[in-house]
């Protein structure tokens, strides 16, 4: 049987979502947590990997079990083996032709950059941090010549391993919240370090040191190593995937 979990969170002191030989990834403590109540091993596949550092709000893993067990059962006894920084949110049965990955239709992400004289001390592995004023108006102008499908290989990694950097951005935002300026983006898919390195990028418009057609130019030129630096991971939060609400998923994560 197929069954589709929603997982929250805390990535700060994990070396990221996939497992890896040795250290603590998010994937090895959910796949123990849920081998521990199927007794017997468990894998899964996520909707989209997240980086060292990087948190998520409502990640979404399909597995299969042959294990009778509820979907309160697989919630709360997984709940109970897994690290304080992970949380099992909900678990639905689904169809056997599910994929947590290939059925996702869009995944969203959210910067949050504390825009003040002094870093921050409360919820510093949740936040980024730029001392000079920011021009969040001017940053989130800039960001609309990003929306639709470009090659994004100005915001791609080295190490990126996608087959192609196309990608269609449906949306981003740029908005002042107090002493925040908050960045979501929405698109079908993301490159490696994708958002962040957009991020990096409009953070000079934002400080007025480039204009806001930059983004535009670095977005026509391809050319990564002209583009602005990659952004801390700690500002960075998965919001989630998104798929047809044929699915019946919860609605956080249906379109």
């Amino acid at each position: 049987m197929r069954f589709a979990l929603g997982i929250e969170y805390d990535g700060s002191d994990f070396l990221g979502w996939q497992r890896h030989p040795s250290g603590a990834t998010v994937q090895a403590a959910v796949e123990d947590a849920l081998s521990y109540v199927a007794d017997a091993p468990v894998a899964v596949v996520c909707s989209g990997r997240t980086d060292a550092g990087v948190h998520a709000a409502c990640q979404v893993v399909h597995f299969d079990s042959d294990s009778v067990r509820s979907a309160r059962a697989w919630v709360l006894g997984g709940n109970t083996r897994l690290p304080g920084a992970v949380r099992f949110l909900w678990c639905r049965d689904v169809a056997e032709d599910f994929h947590a990955r290939f059925a996702a239709r869009a995944r969203a992400y959210r910067y949050s950059l504390l825009n003040r004289p002094i870093p921050p001390a409360l919820q510093r592995q949740h936040l980024a941090w730029e001392r000079l004023p920011l021009d969040a108006d001017a940053m989130h102008r800039a960001a609309q010549a990003l929306v639709g499908e470009h090659d994004f290989s100005a915001f791609r990694t080295a190490q990126c391993q996608a087959k192609h950097p196309r990608r269609d951005l449906q949306r981003i935002d740029v908005r002042r919240h107090g002493q925040q300026v908050i960045v979501e983006v929405q698109a079908n898919a993301f490159l490696h370090h994708m958002v962040r390195n957009i991020v990096g990028s409009l953070v000079p418009i934002g400080l007025g040191e480039k204009p806001e057609s930059w983004i535009g130019e670095l977005l026509a030129g391809q050319d990564r190593t002209v583009a602005g630096p990659t952004a801390a991971a700690a500002g960075l939060v998965f919001l989630g995937p998104k798929f047809p609400a044929d699915w019946g998923l919860p609605p956080e994560v249906s379109l």
